[in-house]
């Protein structure tokens, strides 16, 4: 049982607590901190009472700062749920005090604190990793399978977007989304390009165009109604990857624009078509076209032909192959600990969020120099999820 302890107690924590707490088995978490006493407090009585209602866990102590859950001898894993901006401050210092780290997304808000933690994770012989873990989900895994046992054919592409228009009008604490380690692509974008780098592979290099469209936000959302946020980051970013495999994908994420539908992802082989859940969930729906499928129309552009717009008419819908299709954030956590019992590889390790890290930051100096951006990091795809007949229990 690898012992925890959760430094940052704001809006993300609930779901970890839950899973923590009920759901994974081999990991213990003993302690919570946070810069608001009341949030620590709020955490620890949730455990209690789920303790009251059944649950297996420990009551986690309350540490007043971060440095004491650092010094306790008992914790071998902190898991930094903080801000985005304060994660590289937060997983250095773990580290430094010999703690191994698992972070939310991104790892780091540059290459740069990317590139120092990674160096002081391998130098200290420490596990580090991080968020995303939807990736691990049955919906993402089961698109693994399908393209992995060939079901598409040969990779040729991928189309992705996540298109919104910003917190302002629904988060009750807009404004970091629009701070350094903020934006569309480093807040939504690393489900997205995570879920690409599982399914794909390895990204060689990439192209970019980005801009902010907006220099201000009117906050509409309680309690900072009325309150105006200068916009320090690029909220609408459009790129093109280039894949080891040969495959090019196409990512587009914003914060300007009015739609109806966040998600979009698709992946195009030489033998059909997968269309992807939305990554920043663990479930399906995963629908696939392939040539059995294709019904040959009237010869007449299609574009003229009197059709209700439904693009996924003619797919089949896939069974979901795989566990965990619930929200099941700390999944990779689970996974990362028994790694550390087993000597095994972790799947959501510093190796996949640096490679993912240098992707999305990349797009803004490909943007800024005009230049095609080759990148230096190096990654190899994790193994598989495998199915387990104990929920909770992570693979050996």
């Amino acid at each position: 049982m690898v012992k925890t302890a959760l430094i940052g107690c704001g809006d993300i924590s609930g779901i970890y607590l839950k899973n923590l707490t009920w759901t994974f088995k081999e990991v213990e978490l003993i302690g919570v901190c946070d810069l608001i006493p009341e949030r620590a407090l709020r955490a620890q009585n949730y455990v209690k009472d789920a303790i009251k209602e059944g649950a297996d866990a420990p009551v986690p102590k309350i540490y007043k700062d971060m440095y004491e859950a650092f010094n306790d001898p008992e914790v071998q894993v902190i898991l930094n749920l903080t801000r985005p901006y304060e994660h590289y401050d937060v997983t250095k210092n773990a580290l430094l005090a010999g703690k191994s780290v698992y972070s939310e997304k991104p790892l780091g808000i540059s290459m740069e604190e990317g590139d120092e933690l990674v160096e002081l994770a391998v130098k200290n012989g420490l596990h580090l990793g991080g968020a995303p873990d939807t990736f691990m989900g049955a919906g993402i895994q089961t698109c693994r399978k399908l393209i992995d046992d060939g079901y598409i054919g040969d990779v040729i592409g991928a189309n992705v977007s996540m298109i919104g228009h910003g917190h302002e009008t629904w988060h009750p604490d807009p404004e970091f989304y629009y701070k350094a380690g903020g934006g569309p692509m480093l807040d939504m974008g690393p489900y997205y390009v995570t879920a690409l780098v599982n399914l794909l592979g390895e990204a060689k290099a990439l192209t970019g165009m980005t801009k902010r469209s907006f220099p201000q936000r009117l906050i509409t959302s309680r309690p900072h109604s009325g309150e105006i946020i200068n916009v320090d980051v690029d909220t609408y970013l459009a790129g093109n990857i280039l894949f080891a495999n040969g495959a090019i994908a196409q990512i587009f994420t914003t914060f300007d624009v009015y739609y109806t539908q966040q998600s979009h992802f698709e992946v195009y082989g030489t033998k059909g078509t997968l269309a992807v859940p939305d990554p920043n969930t663990f479930g399906g729906p995963i629908m696939i076209y392939r040539p059995e499928d294709y019904e040959a129309g009237p010869a007449v552009d299609p574009a003229l032909r009197k059709m209700v717009f439904d693009p996924y008419t003619k797919f089949r819908q896939v069974p979901l192959m795989f566990d965990y299709r619930e929200n099941s954030r700390a999944l990779g956590l689970a996974d990362m600990c028994k790694a550390i019992e087993t000597g095994r590889a972790w799947r959501a390790d510093f190796r996949q969020q640096h490679h993912v890290l240098e992707i999305m930051t990349g797009f803004s100096k490909a943007s800024e120099s005009g230049k095609f951006l080759e990148l230096k990091t190096r990654y190899t795809r994790p193994a598989i999820m495998q199915n387990n007949p104990l929920h909770g229990v992570l693979d050996a």
